[in-house]
């Protein structure tokens, strides 16, 4: 099976209900997809191939609180027509219920721009969340705008909706707290776009744009507190990694004062994994990102203080992509990366030792 080269992004390692860890990636034809054998590891089956012709390269993943997987990309297929064929543009999803099981079939959710195949075609990649209310799925319009989609517990979808916005870059990205509360960031050409649900389930508002020059697909969000959401990015001069700080005290959202922003001073490619978790009794946020030299790189901060200490270390191999973080069922912090080769490889803490001390690499 072929993985492919696909546009980079992060949260593509999740655990599911029974405990057992699964990793996807676009392929030629569909999804691959790994799953461990038992939860904790080491076995893992696959991969093996989630079919879906015409996919492209690049998903985003969300998880609700049953645990369900959602995949969601950009399918095209062949209208046929008078006038001749068309290349029709869609937006797709696919439902994992269970670990290792086989998902739904892939069920188009249209684009903004409906019928009009030349306008749906411009489409960017999209970005799925799931917030208290059920699964939101975003992507750029063909205008350079932001438009989303609603499916409710009840599996039923609303309408695209226009967000506004312009000259938004590709690579959004999506955050939901410990709450249920969703946070949008879309990179723009001279600023970063934001929108926020003032309480969970709430209409997503826009909110005050931060002044900046994002390098597309580099921006990623994660959940640092429990009503707290961080962003990161990377300018499009500067390969360091930078993040927007909160106003001092703030537990929750900006509300009216500007949030600053500060450099990580780490200097990579693509966007980076986030995951709050305990170390050492400590409430932190792991970091991993693809260094300048291609190795995955890591450290370790307080949990909602991203910007102060940190020490960036190397480790593993060259990769592709971006890395993903996750805790496995034995509690250890898990990162996995696509080696240049097209296998997933593994590394898992080491709980003997203090802080975040990674074992060897697992190639599967």
């Amino acid at each position: 099976m072929a993985v492919r080269t696909a546009t980079p992004v992060t949260g593509w390692l999740l655990r599911g209900r029974d405990g057992r860890l699964t990793a996807y990636a676009p392929a030629e034809g569909g999804v691959a997809r790994w799953t461990e054998t038992r939860p904790g590891g080491p076995d893992w089956t696959g991969p093996e191939l989630l079919e879906s012709p015409g996919l492209e390269p690049h998903l985003s993943i969300a998880r609700n609180d049953l645990d369900y997987v959602y995949l969601v990309g950009v399918r095209q297929r062949t209208v046929p027509s008078e006038a001749g064929d068309w290349i029709a543009t869609e937006v797709v999803y696919a439902t994992q219920l269970q670990s290792g099981r086989p998902p739904t079939n892939w069920r188009s959710i249209g684009t903004p721009h409906g019928q009009d195949w030349d306008r749906a075609a411009q489409i960017g990649a999209p970005t799925a969340a799931v917030d208290a209310t059920g699964l939101h799925v975003f992507v750029r319009n063909a205008g350079g705008g932001v438009c989303g989609r609603h499916m409710d517990p009840r599996g039923i979808w609303g309408p695209w909706t226009d967000l506004k916005g312009s000259h938004v870059l590709d690579g959004m990205s999506a955050a939901v707290t410990a709450a249920g509360r969703l946070e949008l960031l879309a990179p723009a050409n001279e600023f970063l776009l934001r929108w926020r649900q003032d309480e969970p389930g709430g209409a997503l508002q826009r909110i005050r744009n931060v002044p900046a020059k994002p390098a597309e697909c580099t921006a990623s969000s994660a959940a640092t507190g429990d009503d707290r959401v961080t962003h990161f990015w990377r300018e499009a001069a500067d390969p360091a990694l930078h993040t927007l700080v909160p106003p001092v005290g703030a537990s929750g959202p900006d509300d009216d004062e500007e949030p600053s922003v500060a450099s990580l001073c780490a200097p990579g490619t693509g966007p980076v994994a986030a995951l709050r978790t305990v170390i050492d009794g400590h409430d932190c946020t792991v970091l991993a990102q693809r260094s300048s030299t291609g190795r995955p790189a890591l450290a370790v901060f307080p949990s909602g203080d991203e910007a102060v200490g940190g020490q960036w270390e190397e480790t593993g191999e060259d990769f592709a992509g971006a890395p993903a973080l996750a805790v496995d069922a034995a509690g250890r912090v898990t990162v996995a990366v696509l080696g240049a080769d097209g296998h997933l490889r593994v590394a898992r803490q080491n709980l003997a030792e203090p802080g975040l001390s990674l074992g060897d690499w697992q190639r599967v």
